[in-house]
Order: structure tokens, then sequence, then C-alpha cells
């Protein structure tokens, strides 16, 4: 995609964070990778289902690689690797076939049987796939690589040699950072057994680094082994594995959480060793439930990703992802309505905006650099209202609705409208429906609630959404509501059953003068 330049002038010196990360890389290669180009990396351990940790990975390492697009012609790609040589420690809950898996503890991911029975090759296999059709489902440019493959293929061998070479001082930076019980039998290299086929923790003797030959004492025989590491006969432990992947792949950027700050650092140490730089990236900060605990699959506390989908567009969770990643912020069903609606505010915004403004509007990362345009008539938080005051989450019905307040839209002319409708009809009932209620007004409420009745009598079905919010206005004035925001709550609660709501013109004239009239009327009779 050939890049504007006044486009290519303002990400120079763009302060949106994706920019400024894309610099450090040109930092590193002052005169330009040459043909190698620059490799950025994502890891991915396939002992479980791909989540949200995943995508917002790849999601943001594309952002920045995008950014860097946007400064310089440089050929890029993006490695997303599977650690699937990795023993399974301990059986995952919910996996069917528990005995079976049970027999294959310790067994690196790639060797363990699928236990879905649909065909793949190995456990690994089965969520690898998953994995890729994870990221194909959203478009996501990558090259698969799988470490069993990396490894049984002696694509890893020159590196393995490598640290066999230099065994002695990757011991000399891991072993400080263990205790005491664990330096006894530490080893940067895990052999596989040749008797039961177990990723071994076990001391070794390096006794050849050009042959890959190291000497172990294997625990299920009591024997002496002397095995080659190469060609799959051994995997590394990981923060050395992560190092020595940097150091094979030419790994040149990559990101992680804040909780893998010490594995950068004793990787980055690591790499040095083997005679590579550390990749460039940041450590971004970890996202928090609604009770401020960190989110973890084994709670199972926060969002997943089918479940966000569930209740919003795709481009609204890239949208929250992308703001503030150094910040911890709150992942729970609760931000979802916010996340939609600002997504949409900044995708309107921006085609009047400066290319600098543009580059820092989240929505020109979030669809790298090519947002659609913005054709939302209504917000996600009024057809949230709209569903409740409705009853209903019937599209039709609802559509009937929208009609009234949009007369071009329709299901054919608008399908992303159509989406927000099912997606708001699925969070109000999932949400909003029981949290519901309508209270009784005050006698000052309802004085001003019957003048407002009178006013909408004057009116016609088709009076736009600004002449009605103005007359709402002016009924709070009149009734010397001294703070008007004390109006409009009191009509949220009272109308709609809930403290926080919509412009009330805006939904009147959606919801239709006749049906308010009638909410009215209910809440008189309270």
């Amino acid at each position: 995609m050939t890049i504007p330049q006044e486009i290519r002038e303002a990400a120079k010196v763009s302060k949106a964070w994706p920019y400024e990360e894309a610099r450090k890389l040109l930092k590193r290669y002052p005169d330009g990778p040459g043909e190698k180009g620059i490799v950025f990396e994502t890891g991915y351990g396939p002992s479980g289902l791909p989540h949200l940790g995943t995508f917002q990975e790849v999601a943001r390492t594309l952002m920045v690689r995008h950014a860097l697009h946007e400064i310089v012609d440089w050929p890029t790609r993006l490695i997303a690797f599977s650690d699937d040589m990795d023993g399974m420690r301990k059986v995952p809950p919910g996996v069917p076939h528990q005995d079976m898996m049970h027999d294959h503890l310790d067994q690196p991911l790639s060797r363990v049987p699928d236990p879905f029975g649909c065909g793949h090759a190995s456990y690994a296999d089965h969520n690898n796939n998953l994995l890729k059709a994870f990221l194909d489902r959203f478009g996501f440019d990558y090259e698969f690589r799988a470490s069993s493959d990396c490894y049984g293929s002696g694509a890893f061998d020159d590196a393995l040699r490598q640290v066999l070479r230099q065994y002695d001082a990757i011991m000399g930076v891991m072993l400080p950072t263990l205790r005491e019980e664990r330096r006894q039998t530490y080893s940067p290299v895990l052999p596989i057994s040749q008797v039961n086929g177990k990723v071994l923790q076990v001391p070794v003797e390096v006794v050849d680094a050009e042959t890959g030959l190291i000497r172990y004492t294997d625990p299920a025989t009591g024997e002496a082994v002397e095995q080659s590491i190469l060609k799959g006969g051994a995997k590394l432990q990981w923060k050395v594995d992560w190092a020595m992947r940097w150091y094979a792949l030419g790994v040149d950027y990559e990101m992680a959480g804040k909780d893998l700050i010490d594995s950068v650092t004793q990787s980055s140490k690591i790499v040095r060793i083997l005679g590579s730089r550390p990749p460039e990236g940041f450590n971004y900060e970890l996202f928090l439930d609604e009770n401020g605990e960190k989110i973890s699959k084994t709670k199972g506390n926060g969002v997943t990703i089918d479940q966000w989908l569930t209740y919003a567009p795709p481009e609204s969770l890239s949208f929250y992802l992308y703001r503030e990643p150094k910040r911890a912020k709150q992942l729970s069903f609760g931000i979802i309505p916010r996340a939609v609606d600002e997504y949409q505010q900044f995708l309107a915004a921006y085609p009047a905006q400066e290319a600098d403004k543009k580059l820092g509007n989240p929505v020109h990362h979030v669809h790298a650099g090519n947002p659609p345009a913005a054709r939302m008539p209504l917000t996600f938080a009024l057809l949230l209202n709209l569903v409740g005051v409705a009853s209903s989450d019937d599209k039709d019905l609802l559509w009937a609705f929208v009609r009234r307040y949009a007369p071009d839209a329709s299901p054919e002319t608008h399908p992303e409208l159509d989406a927000l409708i099912g997606y708001a009809g699925a969070y109000f009932r999932d949400f909003v429906k029981d949290s519901l209620h309508r209270r009784a007004p005050d006698e000052k409420e309802a004085a001003a609630l019957r003048d407002l009745d009178a006013q909408l009598g004057g009116m016609a079905e088709d009076t736009d959404a600004d002449t009605i919010q103005n007359m709402v206005f002016e009924v709070g004035k009149a009734h010397s509501f001294e703070n008007l925001r004390d109006w409009f709550k009191a009509l949220y609660e009272t109308l709609l059953g809930t403290s926080q709501g919509p412009r009330m013109g805006s939904f009147i004239a959606l919801y239709g003068v006749g049906n308010s009239r009638k909410l009215i009327a209910e809440a008189l009779a309270r």
C-alpha cells in the first residue's frame, strides 16, 4: 500500500505508541535491515485454547508493524510461534479422556495424542490449528512456526550447538535466579527420554558441543545416557529457549506482559551470550477484572474473546486493546457499551482530522490506516435503552423504531447497524434486564413530567431530536432543577429504570413521541 507523504512525515514524529515502538527499530538498524527485513514475533503456549492474551499480543504487534510501514519501506514479517515441545506438566481440566492424558504426563505436547478425536496428529496440533483458525478469523497477517517442527527438522541445530558452546556462561546467568534446591538439578537443556519420551529435568554434562552430544542419568532406568540434542533430541528450558529462538529466527521485536519482565531480562542476557541482540519491545500491563484482580484463565474471571464478540463487534475490542497498553485496565462486561460507542465517536471524527491527529486516532491503528466510513446513526447506549423500554430483543420490532429515527437505514443498507441491534439485544438480555427498576417520581419530578407530557403533546411524531432535546432542557429549567443533571437523572430513573441514560431528545425521537408520552403516563401512575 502506498503511504501518502503527509502520513509518512507525520508518522516520523507522532507520539502515538505504535510509532514510538516502530522508531526503536529505526535506531536498531540506522542503515536498514537489509534483505532479512524486520522480524516480529509473538509466542503461544498450546496447552490450552487461544485467549484474549493471544489476541492482544498479535493485534498490538501488528499495529507496531503497520506503524513501521508508514515510516519506512522495509520488508517485515510476523512469526506466530507455538511452543509445543513443552512437557505437559498437568492435565488441563475439561479435556476429554483424562486417564489417557495422565498416561502422557511430561511428554512434549506435540507427542500427546489428540484427546478430541478429530484427526489431529497430537494435542498440540489440535490447539495449533485452533490458533491458526483464531488468527485467520481476524485477518491477521502472520507466519506460523511450531517448536516441534523447528527442533525436529534441525532448523534450531546451529543455535543449539551455540547453547552448548556457551553452556557455562548460560548457567552463570540462570543459577543466581534459582532457589538452592533447584540449582542442584537445573540444566538449560531438557533431554527427551529415549525410554518413555518424557521431557526430563535432570542435570546434564556437555560431551561435544559440535555434535550436540550430552550425558545425563535417565531417572526411569538409573543408567547414564549419551544422546544428541539435535533433530528433536531435547528442548531448552523456556527462558533459554526464548533467547535461543530470538537468536535462531533473528527476532527484532517482541512484546510481553508485565508479569514476564524478569524472564525478558534473563533471556536478553542469554541471547547476548549467544552472540545476538535481544529484540526491541515493551512490557504491557495486564487486564483486571471488575474487582481489580488480575485476570486468570484458571479462575475464569474477566471476559473471553468469544464473550466479547457475543455482545460487540471485533473492532471495538481492538479499539479497547489499543488504548494505553502500559496502564492496567479493567476488562469486564460493563465496559463493553462504552468501548463500542467511543470507537464510533473516534471513527466519525477521523475523516476531518489533520494527518497528525489521524495518526493519534485509535481507529487508524485498528484498521491499519484504512478505517471504514462512520455510518452508525445510533449509539449502543441508546439501543440498549430502546431494547429496555420495548421489552423485546426482536430485531424486526426494534428496526421499526430505528427507521423512525433513521428512515434511510435498513438491514440491507446498514448491516453494521443491524449487527449492533443484535448485540444490544444480547447484552440487554444478559446484563441489563434484571437490573432495571422504574421508581415513582417525587412531587417536583411529577409536576415536571406533566409539563413534559404537555409539551410533547404539541409535537409531531417526526420532530427532530435537537428540537426535543432543547424542549426537555427548558422544562427542567422551568421547574427549578438547579442542576439539570438531576432532572435528566430523574427522567432516566422514572422512565427507563436506570440511573444513567441517553440523550433524551434522541431517545424520544427514536422511541416516538406517542410512545414516550405513554412512558410518562406509566411513571405518573406509580
